[in-house]
């Protein structure tokens, strides 16, 4: 016969079908079960599934999909790993786990939660495949992969299921390689993570209007997607359609215009734009989403014939004002609408302007509303009349379109939105610079508004029809090629022509287009305007020349450019040759405000007729511009200081005036101006004055950087420091300025500048380092002696004498120093010895007086932890005692107002690096930090209240110090207390300490992690004091009874926690605890069994007391532990019967009855324990020589007590009503037999409420009848057993007897057993009449008692009357 071969390769597998076992030998198996193989042959495997490791058999090789695995430890402990990722091994663990639950919210009928799991299963299973198909880029596997934990980490929350704690790229930590403060931490990050997806979910259901509120709150820049979808008016001509974002409060376009010609056919000029017109309005920032009112506008110029009815021999190609469409794009800003497929419909605007319209007006139906818009109207105030009007009878013409608001740059959306932006989308950039302006954003737009101009008509009757032709020349006048953009979406043009407006003096145009040149160019470069009158006759206009023109120069004469705003130009007439040489007219002014500052000009030869116009002084026109330029400057300030050489008597002037340049100026040039500073300082180092003030427009440039709007910005600063930055002695003047500042903190003038110097004191201590460290490059160490480390020294002392001073002087200047002194440690120990660095902050910290800036020193003591420099042994030597005395200090049980936030922080921090691998040795200063804080520590946590929220890290800190403290400072720590008295009470307090917090968990009950390593902690920490136990309070003189106590309940305590009843959890979250934890109720079960029977004679102090937790232990369903723990009780019976001198065990046993009745009546024991129990009860008794009888007798009535409990709880649950009341009947005798009226009472209650909910008021009569029958008539004492639960306030026998009978005549009443009550009412008078003396009692009872006569003969009467089948009348 062939033999079962073990499998090599084939060890790990998926049931791809359901296979039914035939034969015992066989294995069911249903769809995605997880096999592990061990053996195979002819086709069969023999294995296991996972879900139930102990059932072996075999099954069919084609029933199984095999998968790749790893085997660790052969034969017997042999395990399976898969070979996929840890995510996949995730992924798949949580389906299973979640399949589970799917089906019982099935079964339960529980629908909403039933979908919630549905999609949420299937979003994982799709996404699970897309990862494993490997198909995926490396940044689309990140984002999948936070897309998937996220998922995961919602769905077990909203399924009550263990918070997963992960690290910062998403992987499940190792509570093993984690630290207890970075795991406590992970808990509390993805805890808020998971509570912020909850938010996020609620508000999602609540209000659309929220959706993806936490994308744009961490977002600066956005872009807002525009896709034209068609455009609908009849025209006849080709037209050009501008859109921009505009403001209708400020009467302000806010973006550059997107470009759309349309054809005289309906459809884009250029076919391949069909179905293709999409642009993204890019670098909006936060500031203009909270405009109030936001709009998309829409020009239509006409580009054909004056009027739209002229023929072939009129002039066409001139584009001329149509109309406007706007719509309110408010929400869409505000995020409250948000549909990129919505269409919607913008109604269109015509201008009337026409002369058929005007002619026609009266006989047709007005195209536009009453008040007409006129064609010499400024565009902007079109734009608001239009807003203004509530409807526009637009006759279903307008654009459509569809819009969407998207966080980020252009870059950003590219990427995060690729199905709706590529590089074929237009981009059409915001007027002005983004709120944050990054380094590489290189730009150089000059943004050029035609706003309006005056005309004389000359020698005609009616004013001109105007075009203004722009262009752009260079200094010899050649024509710069393609420099201007009319609109995003098309190349740029060489000239632009505006539209013209129909024989209007005074033309607003309010054109703006965007001039693109070369930074190097800008300063030859200028802008020429020429003006022509067009004619609408064809052969008229081509004889019209043009009769002005005008030109701006992009750069004055100082090297700044074109201020932004309005600027009025001169316009020139005269012969055309002449307009068009650059050369005569660049030596003109070219605006009015030129004109008015510069020398005359009437002198010059060369420009006879070439004037500004005197025959029309009137004629006149207007431009306004914008720069957006990171090269540009318009500030003669700072181009003066980056030309400090050629203009050196103004350096100081500069300097100051540095300070009010615009920050977005200072960042453009930021080398430049470094470079600038420092080169003054080093090369002008005979003036000192010039050393403050380059130190002071440092600090200022360092504070602008740390802007939010600049930050980014950052980067090209350290760049700056260690790529470009070479003085080498500018540490001597940097710490010269810097000490003099410190060293006079009390001069008033100088307050504000210390403050910045302390709040850039991080850059300001690079610079000084690399300046140093480029000085000891060149020149070693030799050359300057110690003066560099002098001058820290110098500074450090000046601190200190600054922080001595009374608090109420500059106390902001305290605090600075507190919060940015620590940003130095990392740079400035590269130059200095970090040992004496580290005393010098001791000194520092020390110099502050006690009970001054607490928070502010505990905050600068937790930096200088997370510096480099606590890593180093040698500084911890000489850091941590110090740190050490101020939290003692802190946590002192005298302290009056202890920071306990600042101090968790501080001490978290410390114990944190301490865990570290790479930070040297560390057992010298965790001896020192459990010597001197570990009390401390716990008597924080004792007296915190749970509801604090610091609560949480002061537990985690302390399960730290416990977790990293070795064997030898366990027993160093005991040897420290100098009394025996001290350790009792640490013991006490630790004991109580764990005790509660193992009852009162601080954490969530779902950072399973966090609590099974706290549990594991406090484990090793009780095992550790268990040892000092048993050294000094075991023999007959040194026995602390209350400490053993103590102990015995806390190790109960720990056994029976929730968190450790492997078997209420599921079977993956079980298999999942004891692979990495064990079993732990075993660990403290052995233990407690240990210390039990260490007791020896000092047993008997503890029963009955310990009979009742003994019992919880023996309870825990764990057949190891219940064998283990059992034989205590016949230990305890023993010890009774040895020691009590009356040779039984009456303590014990009824100890022993009533606790096993409350533990099985909550739900613990089974029939399996029942026979275990016996059992091993029996063995024992049998064996021995005193208790063999009565132990047997007492083991059989535990035995049959047990089975009538269980019996009674299952009839309790899911019996009939006459079952349960057999069950509760068969107790009852049970403890009437065994005369435990306690008990006895307890169930006599129970059985008269069945009773009552049956409605047998007189079988609940006879219930209390029994109780009645254990109290006599007498005045003796209620002992409290004898009151129960429905307790009357009485105090005698005689009185709850009373109240009883008052009850039960009631019951017999009700029930229709008048007889008894009257039975019962004689006794009761009697005892009124005779014994108390309540006559008023008694005449009431006398008046029922007649009534119940009453009753009671009536019935009797009718049951003597025979009854008539007939009746007279």
């Amino acid at each position: 016969m062939a033999r079962w071969i073990p499998t090599k390769r084939e060890k790990y597998g998926v049931a791809i079908y359901n296979y039914d076992a035939a034969r015992d030998v066989e294995l069911s198996l249903q769809v995605g079960d997880t096999v592990h193989i061990l053996e195979m042959h002819e086709g069969w495997y023999r294995g296991y599934t996972l879900r139930n490791k102990a059932k072996k058999g075999i099954f069919p090789s084609t029933y199984i999909h095999l998968k790749e695995a790893t085997v660790q430890d052969g034969g017997q402990n042999e395990t399976v790993i898969p070979s996929e990722l840890p995510l996949v091994q995730e992924l798949t663990s949580t389906l299973r786990e979640w399949a589970v639950i799917w089906h019982q919210l099935y079964v339960e009928n529980k629908k909403t939660l039933f979908r919630q799991v549905q999609q949420m299963t299937y979003s994982l299973i799709e996404w699970r495949s897309q990862i494993l198909s490997g198909t995926l880029p490396k940044d689309e596997l990140a984002e999948l992969k936070k897309k998937v934990t996220a998922k995961i980490d919602y769905g077990n929350r909203i399924l009550g299921l263990d918070l997963v704690v992960r690290d910062d790229n998403g992987n499940i930590l190792d509570p093993d390689a984690t630290s207890t403060i970075a795991l406590f931490k992970a808990h509390e990050t993805a805890s808020e993570r998971v509570n912020e997806r909850i938010q996020e979910e609620r508000s999602l259901q609540q209000d659309l209007g929220l959706r993806g509120q936490a994308i744009f709150n961490s977002t600066h820049t956005y872009s807002l997607y525009v896709n034209v979808k068609n455009f609908v008016c009849n025209i006849g001509e080709d037209a050009e359609l501008l859109m921009s974002l505009y403001d209708p409060d400020q009467s302000l376009f806010i973006s550059e215009n997107y470009l759309v010609r349309w054809g005289s056919t309906g459809m884009p000029k250029e076919i391949e734009k069909l179905n293709n017109l999409q642009a993204v309005f890019t670098d909006l920032s936060s500031s203009d989403l909270i405009r109030p009112r936001i709009s998309l506008v829409c020009q239509i110029v006409r580009v054909g014939h004056m009027e739209l009815k002229e023929g072939k021999k009129h002039t066409c190609g001139l584009r001329r004002p149509f109309g406007v469409a706007v719509m309110d794009i408010t929400d869409i800003i505000h995020g409250k609408v948000d549909d990129e497929e919505k269409q919607h419909f913008i109604p269109f605007q015509q201008i009337a302007m026409e002369t058929y319209i005007r002619q026609r007006q009266l006989i047709m139906a007005p195209l536009i509303t009453s008040h007409v818009i006129g064609e010499n109207e400024p565009l902007t105030s079109v734009f608001n009349k239009v807003i203004a009007a509530k409807e526009v009878n637009h006759k279903g013409q307008g654009l459509w379109v569809s819009l969407k608001l998207l966080p980020g740059d252009l870059a950003q959306v590219q990427k995060d939105f690729s199905h709706l932006v590529d590089r074929s989308t237009a981009v059409a950039r915001k007027m002005g610079f983004p709120e944050i302006i990054l380094p590489g954003d290189v730009r150089n737009d000059i943004y050029i508004t035609l706003v309006h101009g005056e005309f004389d008509k000359g020698k005609k009757k009616t004013p001109k029809n105007v075009e203004v032709t722009m262009s752009v020349h260079d200094e010899d006048g050649n024509l710069v090629e393609k420099a201007i953009h009319p609109g995003a979406g098309y190349e740029g043009i060489s000239e632009y022509k505006s539209v013209v407006y129909y024989q209007v003096k005074q033309p607003c145009w309010y054109e703006t287009v965007k001039v693109s040149i070369a930074i190097e160019e800008v300063s030859r470069c200028h802008l020429r305007f020429t003006f022509r009158h067009r004619s609408s006759q064809e052969s008229r206009d081509k004889s019209e020349k043009a009769f002005g023109m005008a030109f701006v120069k992009l750069m004055n004469a100082d090297g700044t450019t074109l201020q932004d705003g309005r600027h009025n130009l001169i316009v020139y007439k005269g012969e055309n040759k002449k307009m068009e040489d650059a050369k005569c007219y660049l030596t003109l002014p070219g605006t009015k405000m030129e004109e008015r500052d510069g020398p005359s000009v009437k002198h010059q030869p060369h420009i006879t007729n070439f004037t500004p116009t005197k025959d029309s002084t009137k004629d006149s026109f207007q431009i306004a511009t914008l720069i957006c330029s990171t090269k540009l400057t318009q500030n003669v300030d700072l181009l003066g200081l980056l030309n400090w050489r050629s203009n050196s008597q103004n350096i100081g002037h500069n300097l100051k005036k540095l300070m009010e340049v615009d920050g977005g100026e200072i960042v453009k040039f930021l080398q430049d101006t470094l470079d600038a500073l420092f080169n003054i300082m080093m090369e002008m180092s005979d003036n000192e004055s010039y050393d403050f003030l380059v130190f002071d427009a440092l600090v200022f440039i360092i504070s602008l950087i740390g802007d939010i709007k600049f930050q980014h910005f950052n980067p090209v600063l350290e760049t700056y420091i260690y790529k470009h930055f070479s003085a080498t002695l500018a540490y001597v003047k940097l710490t010269k300025v810097l000490n003099y500042y410190v060293g006079n903190a009390e001069d008033a003038t100088k307050t504000e500048l210390l403050f910045a110097a302390l709040k850039a004191l991080k850059y300001l201590f690079r610079f000084i380092v690399q300046s140093r460290v480029l000085y000891l490059r060149f020149y070693g160490k030799s050359e300057d002696g110690d003066e560099f480390n002098n001058a820290i020294r110098k500074l450090f002392l000046s601190f200190n004498v600054l922080m001595d001073r009374p608090l109420e002087e500059a106390v902001k200047i305290k605090g600075a120093a507190l919060k940015y002194l620590p940003s130095i440690i990392n740079d400035v120990k590269l130059v200095f010895d970090p040992v004496e660095l580290s005393v010098l902050f001791s000194k520092f910290i020390q110099s502050i007086p006690d009970n001054q800036l607490v928070r502010q020193k505990l905050n600068c003591m937790t930096k200088i932890v997370d510096s480099d420099l606590f890593r180093q042994a040698e500084c911890r030597d000489v850091l941590l005692p110090l740190l050490v005395d101020q939290l003692s200090g802190q946590l002192d049980d005298n302290s009056s107002k202890p920071d306990h936030e600042a101090c968790s922080q501080l001490l978290s921090n410390i114990l944190e690096v301490l865990d570290r691998k790479e930070v040297g040795p560390t057992a010298v200063h965790i001896q020192l930090i459990m010597e001197r804080l570990l009390r401390r520590i716990n008597r924080t946590v004792i007296g915190m209240s749970r509801q604090s929220p610091h609560i949480g890290s002061f537990v985690a800190c302390m399960t730290a110090i416990l977790r990293q403290m070795e064997d030898s400072h366990y027993n160093h720590y005991i040897s420290t207390f100098k009394t025996r008295q001290d350790l009792i009470d640490f013991l006490m307090e630790t004991f109580i300490m764990f005790k509660d917090l193992i009852g009162k968990n601080v954490y969530a009950n779902d950072w399973m992690v966090m609590t099974m390593m706290q549990s594991r902690v406090f484990l090793r920490a009780i095992n550790q004091y268990t040892s000092v136990l048993n050294r000094f309070f075991l023999d007959q003189t040194s026995f602390e009874l209350q400490l053993w106590n103590n102990y015995f309940h806390l190790a109960v305590a720990f056994l029976t926690h929730d968190s450790l009843q492997l078997e209420n959890f599921s079977q993956a979250k079980r298999n999942k605890m004891v692979k990495k934890y064990g079993d732990m109720r075993k660990d403290i079960g052995f233990k407690i069994r240990d210390m039990w029977y260490n007791l020896g004679p000092h047993k008997i102090k503890f029963i009955p007391s310990m009979v009742g937790p003994v019992l919880e232990v023996t309870l825990t369903p764990e057949p190891e532990l219940q064998k283990a723990t059992i034989p205590i009780f016949f230990d305890m019976m023993q010890c009774e019967f040895n020691f009590s001198g009356s040779r039984n065990f009456h303590m014990f046993e009824n100890e022993l009855i009533t606790k096993l009745d409350q533990e099985v009546e909550g739900g613990r024991g089974d029939e399996s324990y029942k026979i275990l129990l016996e059992k091993l009860l029996l063995e024992h008794c049998r064996k021995h020589k005193y208790l063999s009888s009565s132990g047997e007798v007492f083991a059989l009535l535990v035995s049959s007590l047990l089975e009538n409990l269980l019996d009674y709880r299952t009839s309790m649950h899911d019996g009939s009503k006459e079952n349960r009341m057999s069950c509760t009947v068969n107790v009852l005798n049970f403890y009437k037999e065994k005369k435990r009226e306690d008990i006895y009472i307890r169930y006599l209650y129970k059985l008269r409420d069945l009773h009552i909910e049956c409605e047998n008021y007189t079988e609940a009569a006879y219930t209390l009848l029994l109780h009645a029958e254990l109290l006599q008539w007498s005045d003796k004492p209620c002992t409290p057993h004898l009151l129960q639960r429905d307790s009357y306030y009485v105090y005698s026998q005689q009185e709850l007897k009373e109240k009883l009978y008052q009850e039960i005549i009631a019951f017999f009443d009700k029930g229709k057993m008048w007889e008894k009550a009257i039975q019962l009412s004689k006794e009761l008078a009697e005892m009124y009449e005779n014994k108390v003396f309540d006559y008023e009692g008694l005449s009431i009872l006398l008046v029922r008692s007649v009534d119940f006569n009453g009753r009671n003969e009536g019935v009797q009467e009718a049951q003597k009357i025979p009854v008539s089948p007939t009746t007279d009348g």
